[in-house]
């Protein structure tokens, strides 16, 4: 039986990518509150990835959870050793993106997968695999008319970093150095290889 995809993450953003590599999947958000002991951003967003899917794990029945694999993620941007996640008010994405612009940064996204399988004498295991994915992201340089007139269209506040890659923000992207989709908020080539790792995974549903 082909184990059911469960995505811990509201974003839509998440949605669209896991949906245009053809996984068939539901939705279950992780509301883990975002309080982790790690400063490192490798390490934050792999923790931070856990708690999610953990917390969608354990609301699951146990039918669910030995036919699901749930899929948690979380993203933040550094910058000079400082982790930008979202910027929760206009103020606040206006400094961020004053201190990224004309510059480089990092993307760092956490993935964690936890999902069950099932012993050859009865009974199942609960498995799981976390790992991380950090690309460098290029600005070119922004006025602050720019600025002003980019976070005025309410794009930046749920990103992190205050910008969306896949967005208006696009007009200021002068390079990147790794995986595109990770700076969207979801390594999907990466996480495709690791789902095809779980034996008790099936693979990508034929559509009808």
């Amino acid at each position: 039986m082909s184990k059911e995809i469960i995505l811990a993450s509201a974003s839509p953003r998440r949605r669209e990518l896991l949906a245009q590599i053809g996984l068939q999947f539901r939705v279950l958000p992780g509301n883990a509150e975002e309080n982790v002991k790690s400063t490192d951003p490798a390490e934050m967003v792999k923790e931070l990835s856990a708690l999610k899917a953990s917390q969608a794990y354990e609301s699951l029945s146990d039918r669910e959870k030995a036919e699901s694999i749930v899929i948690g993620a979380d993203t933040v941007v550094s910058q000079d050793g400082q982790i930008l996640g979202k910027p929760g008010s206009e103020e606040r994405a206006v400094r961020m993106l004053s201190s990224l612009q004309g510059r480089t940064h990092h993307v760092y996204t956490g993935v964690t997968l936890i999902w069950q399988e099932e012993r050859q004498m009865g009974g199942f295991d609960k498995k799981s695999r976390t790992f991380f994915e950090d690309t460098l992201v290029t600005m070119y340089p922004m006025s602050a008319e720019e600025i002003e007139a980019y976070v005025s269209t309410g794009e930046p506040m749920d990103k992190a970093g205050a910008y969306g890659i896949q967005g208006g923000c696009a007009a200021w992207i002068q390079r990147i150095q790794g995986d595109y989709n990770n700076v969207v908020g979801l390594p999907v080539g990466r996480l495709y290889q690791e789902l095809k790792k779980i034996d008790s995974w099936k693979g990508i549903k034929e559509h009808d």
